[in-house]
């Protein structure tokens, strides 16, 4: 098929991967004049770093360079994701400084995709299938301020955190970062180097964990293991997790608040008075920060102040200065303000009706699996599944699209899939507090997710591979073998018996003995040999 992508960041960079090997023809489309999505060089900030480690932030069948620190900051990403496109032969595929305009499907089931190039050519294509990549980060949130205007009429400015790409636009300026998540904290750090003050404003204090706990184990080995998701109530437990969740609570909670007890004293929380309110546990409620390196140590000498449980009320002009003065009445100087304040998670070039069946009544994205959108023919998205290991999510979603093309996924009936999606939702709404960014991010059940989508397609890892993982941290590079596997399996699936139309009338498919698919719908029709798991891990 002809498939297009939008987006070519790390979701859409897999996925044209995956799905050329498989046979199909794909054109990505991004706006940037370079791959990486939120790590392009037009989206960068200072001091921005990942927050998985690099072996946790990798694909899996091209890991990091050996010579890249444990948490590289975003161009290294950048470099790595366009050495991962020219590995895989990607360029020819990319349509980059080409913004889509507009997607909207077709009479025969298919997509009629308008861009303009970096010329201002307006042009129109169509595609057998779309495949929504363009980031569950895609559009930074910023505050509307009063007193915005009069306040730029001084020579103010407010910029989101993408926008703000050198650290000399602060210097000698009075300077307000906004915002506590991992985007503040590790802009406010170059921020302060040169800027003449630097003033967090931090409406709800995140906990944050340090990057080696007891400055000597790495964080990956307590919270990006089996058995710290385990930790986390997740809506279907399993095994040992009903163990933690019942007779061994007590254990639980003492496990996951003692991480805390630990952050608290070596990043001198008490002292700073940056204690966050409620227990460690109450991280999966939030948000989840890993420290950022030298944040704290520049709060106690001075160089940050944090103004905690505040907000900025207004913009204003104090003695023809540009001021901000904030909920408590406290009034500080502003010439910049930088708001590190999250991001919308839209798709402003599908219509209004496709977005009509794709959100709930609350803007949330009702997708099964995180992949598949209910009652919309021939699309799907990827990389709306923010986790701790979004290389390798992504990765598993993408196959899981390519065994959908082929006809080989095995999907319950509408009423189910709908009955599924908004029961996932309502879990999340109470597992996070509703902070799971419209349905787009799975944290902290990452690998339940990926346990379910592989689940679909028989082809979960073995039960070593797990165990290896309960206790060290998920290496990606386990799950190498996945693409070829699938890669094989669809090879032996008749091209007349693939859905090419998109609507959905295809023969069905009998189920691995490790699917999790329900089998109350139709179906899908593949050969023995896919019903059959040979994937050691």
């Amino acid at each position: 098929m002809r498939i297009a992508i939008i987006g070519a960041g790390v979701a859409g960079l897999v996925t044209a991967k995956v799905l050329t090997q498989a046979g199909h023809r794909t054109d990505v489309f991004d706006k940037t004049p370079d791959v990486g999505g939120v790590w392009s060089r037009t989206r960068r900030y200072p001091g921005v770093t990942t927050q998985s480690p690099k072996a946790q932030y990798s694909f899996s069948d091209f890991p990091m360079p050996a010579d890249f620190p444990e948490w590289p900051d975003g161009a290294r990403i950048q470099s790595y994701l366009a050495d991962y496109t020219a590995h895989f032969g990607l360029e020819p595929v990319l349509r980059l400084s080409t913004e889509v305009l507009s997607a909207r499907p077709t009479a025969d089931g298919r997509w009629s995709v308008e861009y303009r190039d970096s010329a201002g050519t307006h042009s129109t294509e169509t595609y057998d299938r779309l495949v929504v990549a363009n980031g569950v980060f895609c559009e930074p949130a910023v505050p509307k301020f009063d007193g915005l205007a009069e306040f730029t009429a001084v020579g103010g400015q407010v910029c989101a955190g993408t926008e703000f790409h050198d650290a000399e636009q602060a210097r000698d300026r009075n300077v307000l970062v906004v915002g506590y998540g991992k985007s503040a904290c590790d802009v406010a750090v170059p921020i302060s180097t040169v800027a003449a003050r630097t003033d967090v404003i931090a409406r709800q204090l995140l906990w944050k964990v340090p990057r080696k706990i007891g400055g000597r184990l790495n964080f990956k080995m307590l919270l990006l293991t089996r058995l710290g998701e385990a930790l986390f109530r997740y809506i279907r437990r399993r095994g040992f997790e009903r163990f933690l969740h019942g007779p061994g609570n007590g254990l639980r909670r003492r496990m996951i608040n003692s991480i805390g007890t630990v952050s608290i004293r070596q990043l001198g929380l008490k002292r700073l008075d940056l204690v966050p309110r409620g227990t460690m546990e109450d991280i999966v409620r939030g948000a989840i920060g890993l420290a950022t390196e030298g944040f704290f140590e520049a709060v106690g000498a001075g160089a940050i102040t944090v103004h905690r449980d505040r907000t900025i009320e207004q913009l204003l002009v104090v003695d023809g200065k540009p001021s901000a003065r904030l909920s408590d009445g406290t009034v500080l100087r502003a010439d910049l303000v930088v708001c590190a304040t999250g991001f919308t998670q839209g798709v402003p070039f599908l219509p209004e009706k496709v977005s009509e069946q794709l959100l709930d009544e609350r803007g949330n994205f009702m997708l099964y699996r995180q992949i598949l959108p209910l009652g919309i023919p021939g699309l799907y998205f990827n990389g709306y599944n923010s986790s701790f290991f979004s290389p390798l999510n992504a990765e598993i979603a993408a196959l899981w699209i390519a065994a959908d093309l082929a006809g080989a996924v095995e999907t319950p009936g509408a009423e189910t899939m709908r009955d599924a999606v908004v029961e996932q939702l309502a879990f999340m709404d109470i597992a996070t507090d509703t902070h799971h960014c419209r349905g787009t991010k799975i944290i902290p059940f990452s690998m339940h997710n990926a346990d379910e989508v592989l689940g679909d397609l028989d082809l979960n890892v073995n039960l070593l591979v797990r165990a290896a993982h309960w206790l060290g941290p998920v290496d990606p590079a386990a799950y190498r073998r996945l693409t070829p596997t699938l890669l094989k399996r669809l090879s032996s699936i008749e091209p007349g018996d693939r859905d090419r139309d998109g609507d959905g009338d295809r023969p069905s498919v009998l189920p691995g003995p490790g699917s999790s698919a329900s089998g109350s719908g139709a179906g899908h029709a593949v050969p023995e040999s896919l019903t059959k798991s040979s994937t050691q891990g």
